[in-house]
């Protein structure tokens, strides 16, 4: 990534996870689980953290929206998402009106992955989506994830 690119990601005031996202550390991340039992967890680390307060919750969607207010006020949106029977994705989307000097990219890049080690401590964790496409094989016209 040239410099440029890098420095003007600093000042984003978003940050999201997704399957093919640049930053292999902000990769959409799968765990050993089922979408209402990875609903709950979220729900127990947001409310045991006196910095967050849930907004909503839609187990139809598999979405949490909850307000952190920890360095930085920001709204944090996770998805959970299952992918097949006891293979769960979840991801994560967080922004903050506020700025920084030093940019705040940094700030809410932190946030995401504290909230995936949480989550790692609490479900097996199988991989992210990198991983996850770095281990499919072809035999015989038909994809495999190992």
């Amino acid at each position: 990534m040239s410099i440029f690119r890098q420095l003007a990601s600093r000042y984003k005031k978003q940050c999201e996870t997704n399957e093919n996202h640049s930053d292999p550390e902000l990769t959409t991340r799968y765990y050993r689980t089922n979408t209402a039992q990875m609903m709950q967890t979220i729900e127990d680390l947001f409310k045991a953290d006196q910095n967050v307060n849930i907004l909503s919750i839609s187990r139809e969607r598999g979405e949490i929206a909850a307000e952190i207010k920890k360095n930085k006020a920001c709204f944090a949106i996770v998805t959970v998402v299952t992918v097949r029977p006891f293979e769960t994705a979840v991801d994560i989307n967080i922004s903050t009106e506020q700025s920084s000097p030093a940019g705040v990219h940094p700030i809410l890049k932190g946030e995401v992955l504290s909230i995936y080690e949480k989550v790692n401590k609490r479900h097996d964790f199988l991989g992210s989506a990198e991983t996850q496409i770095n281990s499919c094989t072809c035999t015989d016209n038909s994809f495999f994830i190992r």
